[in-house]
């Protein structure tokens, strides 16, 4: 004997120290990746590229705030500076001529590659003498000391429309104030930065705002302003701060359960070590199950091991089964065999409801099922054999006969709510099936616990940066990057109609940025040779008073342009122009993808017959939020199905062990009862329900499967009853206040799996007990 329980105790250690050692060399990842479909619709697959590494993802937006606007606009040159020298920090801008004189430099070299006003026609004669009437008209209006320096070598304009083309939808962008960018009241300097580490690395995202805040703390150590402050905003911070709150809240409502659990079973069970004990299943299972997502998918997600952990819990009723169910002078050893086949059932009940999830084409479903499956296995493993080698030979538990009776009492006459229980089941289900409006939430944003107060300036600063926001776009997914710019040009030229349609309101375009070559070489045909275009413009300046010479700039640079080499993607690296044609032309898996947003679409259903007849290849128009719904409703009806699957699994397990009709019913009904009865509270209480309650869910039928098994269970000996009943409702006051806290908590992951479960499990532990076998006879399950 000795020697088997040193060979139970070693395997279980060296269990422990190799799940310890993979889990030492695994990856974690703190991101959305994994609750992203691994194998999404091809209208959902850009969403999903640019959700994880997506330029849009990348961009922070700053704001600086409570100072004089001198300060502010010190604050803001010193702050860009000191950023632009982070390798982390790919683009800083702020408005500053240090930032834009690049992107100025650019546009003016290259205006006539540029400009799509660049015809033949457009420097024959007489268009070159209308356009310098204009200029004539221009130079004594408001705008002419504007126009003044510029007009010597670009009388046509090309810089001036070209400028208007490439503002962000054709709106203006933000407001100047001492060389940089303020918001319209002048109350904040704005600035824009993109990180070069994606989005959705967090790890990576929370280091980048740390070298925020210190580069910030220096510059107002500089400008000698310590009263400055600063607020940021963009994708990577909301997603930083989320999983910051999540952590903060896990570790606070978890030290309050551990306490509180802790107590009660200091309590009751008088002995510290058994406290310890008691935790060894769901530690063990916990470690092990991380390990074997570790091992099966190769990387942990974060978000998987929180839910996870969560469903662990169960692992503790194990331990108090255990520990209660055990005779005064009995060893815990031989209360196993007496409870095990009953335990071994509830275990392999739960696994079948969590089984279905490991064929979810969703990652983290996928590694949920498998994190519970092999932790649930694990737990109630080590609390039958390991368990019981390391509690008191002498154990007792602690007895109190008032307590045991008064509990008895109440399961013998539970009986008789049969009837009454049932025929609220009967009004509950008509409430549910006649009740408006829909059980679940078909929206993601429906799980955003960012506040309110942050989504707001969020859409204030985008608005005043005139950053990309969009929730319309076309996407072109083409074979090379000029195909993709062919047919951006393609599409610009279809836009551009709807657009005097008031079909929409505006658009932009990455060919509008870099033209595809075969334009660029069009556009340098359009430029005539030097001595043609010096023809034109002598009999364009017939009776203007203009002097011939002092045009020669623009027949020098219109024909060195004209022979310049054509633009590519490089040419804008370290520029903002850059990081817009970033944002709106990208390569993916091989393939290249043109970005054209769309502005203010009042009219979809035309947009969308419109768009049906051009006959573009690769052309997909998308409704970004529709899209995210759509991938959402795609994930948790998945894991509803999923879900349902499981159940059936978990009837036809317990038609075959228990081997009648009439037991799996009372199994059963409590479980159904419970969900049925935890669903019509939460939909009465809180509306339309998110996947994190039916998460909830599936832990009310894993926890409930063990009371209606226990409850099922005939026992002959009273103590023996009065013992399992002790057991059930500690059991069930433990889960109650463990997943109870979670309930306070405002985020929606832990709140949702709180409330359902908390609510839940003690709606099983009654109904389990209202449907209780008679105690006259005796019976056990296997």
């Amino acid at each position: 004997m000795i020697g088997s329980s040193r060979w139970v105790i070693g395997l279980w250690l060296t269990m422990l120290l190799a799940s310890v050692l993979i889990i030492g060399r695994s990856t974690f990842s703190t991101g959305i990746s994994a609750f992203l479909p691994a194998s999404p619709h091809p209208d959902q697959r850009l969403l999903v590229e640019q959700l994880k590494n997506g330029v849009v993802s990348r961009l922070l937006l700053l704001a600086i705030k409570n100072g004089q606007p001198s300060e502010l606009a010190a604050a803001s040159k010193d702050l860009a500076v000191r950023l632009g020298a982070n390798p982390e920090f790919v683009l800083v801008r702020n408005g500053s001529s240090v930032g834009t004189a690049r992107d100025r430099a650019l546009l003016w070299k290259y205006r006539y590659l540029l400009s799509n006003q660049v015809t033949p026609d457009r420097f024959i004669s007489l268009a070159i003498r209308q356009s310098l009437q204009k200029d004539l008209q221009l130079l004594v209006s408001p705008g002419g000391p504007l126009l003044e320096p510029l007009l010597s070598a670009d009388p046509t304009r090309e810089i001036i429309h070209l400028t208007d083309t490439i503002k962000s939808g054709g709106e203006r962008g933000p407001s100047h104030r001492d060389g940089v960018w303020f918001s319209k009241d002048g109350k904040r300097a704005l600035l824009i930065v993109q990180t070069r580490s994606p989005g959705f690395d967090l790890d990576a995202q929370k280091r980048n705002l740390a070298s925020l805040q210190s580069a910030f703390d220096l510059t107002r150590q500089v400008v000698g302003a310590q009263h400055l402050q600063f607020v940021e905003t963009g994708p990577a911070v909301f997603a930083v701060h989320i999983r910051d709150q999540i952590k903060a809240n896990v570790w606070r409502l978890s030290f309050l359960a551990t306490f509180l659990v802790g107590s009660l079973l200091l309590t009751v069970y008088r002995s510290p070590r058994l406290l310890s004990l008691a935790l060894l299943p769901v530690l063990s299972g916990a470690v092990a199950g991380i390990a074997a997502v570790s091992l099966g998918f190769g990387k942990v997600d974060g978000i998987t091991v929180g839910f996870g952990t969560t469903l662990l819990g169960e692992g503790v009723d194990y331990a108090i089964y255990l520990f209660s169910q055990t005779r005064p002078g009995q060893p815990p050893g031989e209360t196993l065999p007496r409870i095990w086949p009953t335990l071994r059932l509830g275990v392999l009940t739960s696994v079948c409801g969590f089984s279905a999830l490991l064929f979810s084409d969703f990652p983290g479903l996928s590694q949920l099922g498998l994190f519970s499956i092999v932790g649930l296995f694990v737990a109630v493993g080590v609390t039958r054999w390991v368990l019981p080698l390391l509690m008191p030979k002498d154990f007792v538990a602690r007895q109190s006969p008032r307590l045991f009776s008064t509990l008895q009492v109440l399961i013998s006459h539970s009986s008789r709510l049969r009837v009454p229980v049932l025929l609220s089941m009967v009004l509950v289900t008509i409430f549910l099936s006649l009740r408006e409006g829909p059980w679940w939430n078909a929206h993601l944003s429906s799980l955003n616990p960012t506040s309110f107060a942050d989504q707001q300036l969020d859409r204030k600063l985008r608005s005043e940066l005139s950053a990309p926001s969009v929730n319309d776009l076309i996407a072109i997914r083409a074979n090379g990057l000029e195909e993709a710019l062919v047919a951006s040009e393609q599409v610009e030229e279809k836009l551009v109609t709807l657009r005097n349609e008031a079909v929409l309101a505006g658009f932009e375009s990455p060919s509008q940025v870099l033209p595809s070559r075969a334009t660029q070489r069009a556009r340098q045909a359009a430029l005539p040779p030097p001595e043609q275009l010096r023809t034109n413009l002598q009999n364009a300046l017939v009776e203007l008073p203009f002097r011939p010479e002092f045009f020669e700039p623009f027949l020098i640079q219109a024909e060195r342009e004209r022979r310049e080499a054509l633009l590519s993607r490089e040419s804008f690296a370290g520029t903002t122009l850059g990081l817009k044609l970033d944002s709106l032309l990208f390569q993916s898996h091989g393939h290249w993808t043109a970005l054209l947003p769309l502005k203010d679409v009042t009219h979809p259903k035309r947009l969308m017959k419109a768009q049906a007849t051009w006959n573009i290849p690769g052309l997909v128009f998308l409704n970004i939020k529709n899209q995210s719904n759509k991938m959402y409703r795609r994930y948790f009806h998945t894991a509803l199905r999923l879900s349902l699957i499981g159940l059936l699994v978990i009837v036809l397990l317990l038609s075959v062990v228990l081997r009648s009709p009439i037991r799996v019913m009372r199994v059963m009904a409590p479980l159904i009862g419970a969900v049925t009865f935890t669903l019509a509270i939460l939909l009465k209480t809180g509306g339309p329900l998110s996947i994190f309650h039916l998460i909830g869910l599936l832990l009310v039928v894993a926890v409930g499967s063990n009371y209606a098994l226990f409850f099922e269970r005939k026992i002959e000996d009273r103590k023996d009853r009065e013992r399992t009943v002790f057991s059930l409702v500690l059991a069930n006051v433990c889960t109650t206040i463990g997943f109870g806290t979670l309930s306070f908590s405002s985020i929606p992951v832990l709140h949702d799996i709180g409330t359902t479960v908390a609510v839940g499990a003690m709606m099983s532990l009654v109904l389990s007990a209202i449907w209780a076998t008679p105690a006259e006879t005796c019976r056990t399950v296997g």
